[in-house]
């Protein structure tokens, strides 16, 4: 069988490979729109945090004999209790300032957890052992999945959509777009704000580690992993919306599949076909296809 000529198992292996990329620009740019959507903070630590929840998961393995299972609980708490930390002694200062100094300080944060780790650990990356309940794959009949991929894809979509139900049909969602809307209200009705944006940035970093705890078994861990992410990532979230929560998660999916189906029509565009896209919707919609228009 063949798609335009173009064999079916090399499409279904491209759409695939598009979709496990999305699953990590969804969950990574969902992070990412949370914490725009409180604090107001275009967060460029956000690959750092990736890379550190990478790092995680293989120093636990490694010097704590600490499984890939647990480090998926672990790494993205440790993680998000280090951006609570961050929150609270760094950021804080700053939400009354231009969101220029916001990107400044996030990107020096950036800079500053990438070179430590460049400079213990090298450029090399470093492999992750493979669980043993990951290994291996279902055939499909026109393609070979291999389980840890599949775990991937369904791990991401589960995590996005009760991030989802939690913001948008819970009682702490509703607290917490009240204070992204009205935060001086909200708190005279007895809402701890702060405490809120406190945990809503630990909440948003702990995505980016667990995404990172994801990728280790399938991509090689270094210090440069998320740096080479996150501009596909931001521009995912221009696409979708900045701090759209559903805008984040369905174009993130939606574009890992646009770049697949690119890379068996025309390999040489896949890397840009992205920013083309977000240049197109900035045009015509410049709030994002499913942001707010002013």
């Amino acid at each position: 069988m063949s798609i335009f000529n173009i064999p079916i198992q090399l499409f279904s292996t491209q759409i695939m490979l598009g979709l496990i990329n999305g699953a990590f620009y969804a969950i990574l740019s969902l992070g990412l729109a949370i914490i725009f959507g409180l604090l107001n903070i275009v967060n460029f630590a956000h690959g750092a945090f990736y890379m550190l929840g990478a790092f995680g998961a293989l120093l636990l393995l490694d010097h704590l004999g600490i499984n890939y299972w647990a480090a998926l609980v672990i790494v993205p708490l440790l993680i998000g209790l280090l951006g609570c930390v961050i929150e609270r002694s760094v950021l804080r200062w700053i939400y009354d300032l231009d969101h220029l100094y916001g990107m400044i300080l996030t990107f020096g944060m950036s800079l500053v957890m990438v070179g430590i780790f460049r400079n213990m650990y090298g450029a090399t990356g470093l492999a992750y052992s493979m669980p043993p309940s990951l290994q291996g794959g279902f055939n499909l009949g026109f393609m070979y999945l291999p389980a840890s991929r599949a775990f991937v894809i369904v791990a991401s979509g589960l995590v996005c959509l009760l991030t989802w139900l939690a913001i948008e049909k819970t009682r702490v969602g509703s607290w917490l777009r009240a204070a992204t809307e009205k935060p001086q209200l909200t708190e005279a009705f007895g809402i701890n704000v702060p405490l809120l944006i406190t945990l809503t940035y630990g909440f948003g970093v702990a995505l980016a580690a667990f995404a990172g705890v994801l990728a280790a078994p399938i991509f090689s861990v270094n210090p440069m992993m998320g740096s080479d992410l996150i501009i596909v990532v931001f521009a995912v979230v221009v696409i979708g919306g900045m701090g759209s929560i559903s805008g984040a998660i369905l174009s993130g999916f939606m574009l890992g599949l646009v770049e697949g189906v690119t890379k068996v029509f025309w390999p040489q565009a896949s890397s840009t076909v992205i920013f083309v896209i977000m240049a197109i919707v900035l045009l015509v919609r410049p709030a994002g296809l499913f942001g707010k228009q002013d």
